[in-house]
């Protein structure tokens, strides 16, 4: 296949370049910093704008994953229209040029965030669930996903990707947890009864590659591990991963005092499940917690690497 990405220098960009390059795949890379792109995304080409590609061979598929870090500092009112232009006015400006296109690729796989639902406390929530109505986050993925709708005007079959926080052992939250946790000064946030949607990185990628070439999938699929844990579970299980002790809970109170109304990533709730990417048959490869920190954390063989039982 010929594939344009967007984010391809991000944490799951870089992962989908390096098993779609491994399989022989055409990665082209829309970047900021074309120049990065062959050494980090496993030598694909990289370009800093659309134009670029006027006239070139068609592509088969667009996977549009470009943000600027939403949980890096506080949503000041400089940081939210960094965070809508790298988001919304972005993919409105790659459905344009789509839209130019003579011969369009068939499928635009767009990404999106569990922030959609907003805090939603104990209500079970899946993707025919309402969106979130309050918040930045849930209007910030609100409105990247309409502008990504709009391919599907031009015939292109659209997938929404809700992506949970990722965990991975090279980036995301999980390198960010693990040096409080190693020194045993980790803890639950707040009440720690808020429901933590989560997703290993290979399950991402494995799903992104599903969809991709699954013709009868289209609209929003949740990109989270189908078995939910509270924050407080969550904060127990990276502890004991690590053989360490748990003492020191953060108050709510100081977070929402620190981070404003971005403290909503850390203490709002969502009772998610993947309801979509299951009923489609997608075989999670860490679908529990546990199993996924240790493999991440080096206290256990990846799946893919451990040897067979004699």
């Amino acid at each position: 296949m010929r594939i344009l990405l967007t984010g391809g220098t991000g944490l799951i960009g870089r992962a989908l370049c390096r098993q779609w390059r491994a399989q022989g795949h055409d990665l082209v890379v829309w970047s900021r910093s074309p120049e990065r792109v062959a050494r980090l995304c496993g030598g694909a080409h990289g370009v800093a704008t659309l134009r670029e590609l006027d006239g070139a061979a068609p592509f088969d598929a667009v996977i549009n994953l470009a943000g600027a870090p939403i949980a890096d500092r506080p949503w000041t009112v400089q940081r939210r229209k960094v965070l809508w232009r790298s988001r919304v006015d972005l993919t409105r400006e790659l459905v344009d040029w789509l839209s130019r296109c003579e011969q369009r690729p068939r499928v635009l796989i767009s990404g999106s965030a569990t922030g959609w639902y907003g805090d939603r406390g104990q209500e079970p929530l899946d993707e025919g669930s309402r969106p979130g109505e309050h918040d930045f986050g849930s209007q910030l993925c609100v409105a990247w996903e309409d502008e990504a709708r709009r391919a599907e005007r031009l015939g292109m079959r659209v997938v929404l990707l809700r992506t949970a926080p990722v965990l991975a052992s090279d980036g995301g939250m999980l390198p960010r947890l693990r040096l409080p946790f190693s020194m045993g000064l980790g803890g639950r946030l707040g009440s720690g009864q808020q429901w933590m949607p989560w997703i290993h990185l290979d399950d991402v990628v494995g799903l992104i590659d599903f969809l991709l070439h699954r013709t009868d999938c289209q609209g929003a699929f949740n990109a989270c591990a189908p078995h939910l844990v509270s924050n407080a579970d969550f904060s127990r299980t990276l502890a004991a991963t690590l053989r360490r002790p748990m003492f020191l809970p953060v108050p709510a109170w100081t977070l929402r005092m620190a981070l404003g109304e971005m403290s909503v990533l850390l203490l709002g709730s969502q009772h998610l499940q993947p309801r979509r990417a299951m009923e489609a048959g997608y075989p999670f490869r860490f679908p529990h917690l546990e199993a996924a920190l240790r493999c991440l954390l080096g206290r256990e063989r990846h799946p893919a690497t451990r040897r067979p039982a004699e």
